[in-house]
């Protein structure tokens, strides 16, 4: 069984929803395996995938590469992913099945606190952050990874995004369709089940953006302005 690092939290309709897409992303990852699987959503809302099969290892392997992995097992010096569960003047708290802080020092992100820092890079909540787990009891903090650091800077050096959660890739696609903006943007990329960045194009203005399309979805909406 494989813990994916993305979130379920919303209910009714749109949980099943968010289910059926999720069992269509991992129909899509592993469709050419010879496996089946089993999706399910844990008590904390992360969802489960059980494989089996002739290439049940590789399976699994794809939805760690994919989606990252909750573990209950941490080792010093390695990299994880956890979901942003708050912040405060102190930090980011991720949930990684257990909570982690990543104290402000350790964010890497520039100046600012962590509520300007979330502000800055567009950071809505449960979105998936790579960590670097700093172990327990040596002094040694947990920290942002540095290719967690570099894409969200990367975020800043385009034409401006807005990223968004409670939505599946589709429906946030669906809304920008119905509000006419689908020429004014890129893409439409997938952070995680329920977090997803509208790429803007050339020209667009965010901010002008999240106000086109936030009357239309009930989810926080984060511009990342360049």
């Amino acid at each position: 069984m494989v813990v994916l690092a993305t979130k379920l939290y919303v209910a009714g309709d749109a949980r099943e929803r968010a289910v059926d897409s999720l069992r269509s992303l991992v129909d899509n990852a592993l469709g050419d395996l010879d496996v089946s699987y089993e999706v399910g959503v844990r008590h904390d809302d992360f969802p489960s995938v059980t494989v089996s099969g002739e290439d049940a290892v590789v399976a699994r392997n794809l939805l760690r590469e994919e989606w990252g992995e909750i573990t209950g097992e941490f080792e010093a010096g390695e990299t994880y992913v956890g979901t942003l569960e708050r912040w405060d003047e102190d930090g980011f708290v991720l949930d990684a099945g257990e909570s982690v802080r990543i104290p402000a020092d350790e964010l890497g992100l520039g100046q600012g606190s962590p509520e300007q820092i979330r502000e800055r890079f567009g950071l809505v909540q449960h979105l998936p952050l790579r960590f670097v787990y700093g172990g327990e009891g040596d002094g040694e903090a947990h920290r942002l990874a540095d290719e967690e650091r570099d894409r969200l800077y990367e975020w800043t050096r385009g034409d401006g995004r807005v990223n968004v959660n409670s939505a599946t890739r589709a429906e946030v696609r669906a809304t920008v369709n119905r509000a006419g903006h689908a020429r004014d943007i890129v893409t439409v990329e997938r952070l995680g089940l329920l977090e997803q960045s509208i790429v803007c194009g050339e020209g667009t203005d965010p901010p002008g953006l999240l106000a086109s399309i936030g009357e239309h979805l009930p989810a926080e909406l984060r511009c990342v302005v360049p």
